[in-house]
């Protein structure tokens, strides 16, 4: 079967991220195609080598030893592209960095740390995206991104970088407030939540309060949207404890009673398992693990 120079790469860009994957479906998600497409371009290319490249199974697919020397020589050739096309770009781009992350951890915790990274690093520019849902790592995707989770996610590298505790917190003006004395008595008070996975029932059965009935919660979709709310003085709300310093240092929020409760995830820095970070990136990383050392 002839094929086209084309067509050669769109077949081999096909079976390397299948090959790297280990699954057509992940593949095609990955590239943009459909499960159908990837499996076109790999039957293609096998049979113009003339070899089976992949062992069809169940639950997806394996390289053959045929497909396991293309896998290494087409992985090793798309590196040294990398490395080429990385050195043709403008200065001003190699030098910049793109950081993906939540929007009340960059505002509470990143922001006031990033100027020490500009005076170690002045050459660097940095591109910060907020938003809550989980970034693609596509070949215009960022380089890097922090996330708040279990710390393992299908191809990426994950780094852990804090944990986190959740506490209750409240402006010292809402009314009630003291009239609080233990745990249960904050189930009186007007509640604020946001949509992470731990809320006030994770907490109240942390500090001993059973039966509790919450009604009427306010929900806010993000954790700064929620602290601001309480400082407001909507109600009372479930910090933690790497966003809320802000509002305690200001005075705006107090803790109140009760206990610290650990939080079911942390936060991680990840990257894309299948390029390698750039230098900028990489002193990105180095800088934030550090300061995450010091908090810790």
């Amino acid at each position: 079967m002839a094929i086209t120079r084309s067509a050669w790469l769109s077949a081999l860009a096909a079976f390397e991220t299948a090959a790297r994957q280990q699954n057509f479906a992940h593949a095609a998600e990955e590239l943009h195609l459909t499960a159908s497409a990837v499996s076109h371009h790999v039957r293609k290319l096998e049979a113009h080598l003339g070899v089976q490249l992949f062992r069809r199974h169940a639950r997806g697919v394996s390289l053959t030893p045929a497909g396991r020397l293309l896998a290494d020589a087409t992985g090793n050739a798309l590196a040294d592209l990398d490395a080429v096309f990385s050195a043709l770009r403008p200065r001003q781009e190699m030098a910049r960095v793109r950081v993906a992350a939540l929007h009340s951890f960059t505002h509470c915790w990143l922001l006031p740390r990033l100027p020490d990274f500009t005076r170690r690093h002045p050459d660097i520019r940095l591109s910060l995206e907020t938003d809550i849902a989980l970034v693609r790592f596509d070949d215009e995707g960022p380089d890097l991104a922090i996330r708040h989770g279990p710390g393992h996610w299908p191809g990426l590298a994950a780094q852990f970088l804090l944990d986190e505790t959740l506490f209750p917190v409240a402006s010292p003006n809402l009314p009630g407030l003291d009239q609080v004395r233990e745990p249960a008595d904050i189930a009186r008070l007007p509640l604020i939540s946001d949509i992470s996975r731990q809320g006030w029932r994770d907490w109240f059965r942390a500090a001993g309060v059973r039966r509790v009935r919450l009604t009427g919660v306010h929900t806010f979709i993000d954790s700064t949207d929620a602290l601001e709310a309480a400082a407001c003085g909507l109600g009372a709300t479930l910090a933690r404890e790497r966003i809320v310093r802000p509002w305690l240092a200001s005075g705006r929020l107090v803790r109140l009673t009760g206990p610290e409760m650990p939080g079911r995830f942390a936060y991680y820095l990840v990257h894309p398992t299948h390029r390698p970070l750039r230098e900028p990136a990489q002193l990105f990383a180095r800088w934030l693990a550090g300061q995450a050392r010091e908090q810790s």
